[in-house]
């Protein structure tokens, strides 16, 4: 028991850095960028090299701990035949788009912040991480729903 509480625990302290580190890079940082508040490339140049350890740390122990306690909690049947089940599958899958997402995001800003540019990486790099901000809090709405057993009050 105590060894799930402190999975899930885990698991939903990293998917609240992650998700809200996306967002905060999509809906603050960037913007701020392409309307030209930095003068140089390498705020940006950090925080998108933290954005993507962040993303990529919390990727490995959302799939770790994601991993141990669907071990504990769903057989197979469970997960393909049950509504938590298939929220399961579908956090699943929004944690692969939203790993996918800042990799590039993170790809777009770099290969533009590397010719010295500002506001145009900032701008290309802009509509991938709102995606994955978007995804980030279908992460959560998810998690919650399946923490909370919502499916059991459909």
């Amino acid at each position: 028991m105590v060894d799930a509480f402190l999975a899930q625990t885990i698991h939903l302290i990293f998917a609240g850095i992650w998700a809200g580190s996306v967002f905060y890079v999509a809906f603050v940082v960037l913007p701020l960028a392409r309307d030209g508040a930095f003068n140089t490339t390498k705020p940006l140049e950090a925080i998108s090299g933290k954005l993507t350890t962040i993303s990529r740390v919390s990727a490995l122990v959302l799939l770790l701990s994601g991993g141990h306690l669907a071990g504990q909690r769903y057989t197979t049947a469970r997960l393909f035949e049950t509504t938590n089940g298939h929220l399961v599958l579908g956090m699943v899958v929004l944690w692969a788009l939203l790993a996918g997402l800042v990799e590039i995001g993170a790809k777009r800003l770099e290969t533009g912040l590397n010719g010295k540019k500002l506001r145009e990486p900032a701008a290309n790099a802009l509509p991938v991480y709102r995606a994955g901000a978007v995804v980030a809090i279908g992460l959560l709405v998810v998690g919650g729903a399946i923490t909370s057993n919502a499916a059991a009050l459909l």
